[in-house]
């Protein structure tokens, strides 16, 4: 099945994520596929004015937030992409192209759904049994923003984080239900967020008026 033509807008924040091809692990040190990812990440913002929230790189995928003010969400990520698997390829010495096809990115079109993708994409190396607490995990933008690890890429104002920093941190270390995690998954997998349905009701799991 086609995929629908990308929507550009600079209204709201797109969650964006790609998975290496398949599913392999990246064949370099993490420390440094998280290097050259930053790297790419601050070309974008300076070159293509791309706004960054927030970044998880994970063993073989990562997840973005980002804001694009000049409505160019395709060009932001075919270069981006493109220039980091290029390196990542060169210095991995592969032969097969790093990323598995294009990425894939949802419009966030409102503020509990950017805090609810916020929270999920932090808790990943959570839910991957990496680490038990979202701000120890190393190859994240949290670490950055919390003053614990060098930052490597322009950030927006983490407003979520400012305003209520222990708050924010013991909701971010708390567990998502199983039932709304598949909600969200499956939310993200369209061009604007859509909560999976209950059953019996047919009411979306996850409303505009939720933060999990």
């Amino acid at each position: 099945m086609p995929r629908c033509k990308t929507i550009f807008q600079s209204e709201f924040p797109y969650n964006i994520s790609a998975r290496c091809i398949n599913q392999e692990w990246f064949t370099l040190p993490m420390n440094r596929v998280w290097d050259i990812m930053c790297e790419e990440l601050t070309y974008a913002i300076k070159d293509k004015n791309l706004v960054v929230h927030s970044f998880v790189l994970m063993s073989n995928h990562f997840h973005l937030i980002a804001t694009t003010p000049d409505s160019n969400i395709s060009s932001c990520m075919l270069q981006f992409m493109r220039r980091t698997s290029l390196r990542l390829t060169r210095e991995g010495n592969r032969i097969n192209e790093t990323f598995a096809g294009r990425h894939y990115k949802c419009i966030l079109q409102h503020p509990n759904y950017f805090l609810n993708a916020y929270k999920y994409n932090y808790r990943n190396p959570v839910f991957a049994g990496i680490c038990k607490r979202v701000e120890s995990y190393p190859f994240s933008t949290l670490p950055m923003k919390l003053g614990i690890a060098e930052v490597k890429l322009p950030l927006a104002e983490d407003t979520t984080l400012t305003s209520d920093l222990r708050g924010t941190l013991e909701w971010l270390n708390t567990e998502i239900d199983p039932l709304r995690k598949n909600a969200l998954r499956f939310g993200f997998r369209h061009q604007y967020f859509k909560s999976r349905l209950y059953k019996h009701s047919r009411q979306p799991i996850i409303s505009v008026t939720d933060r999990i």
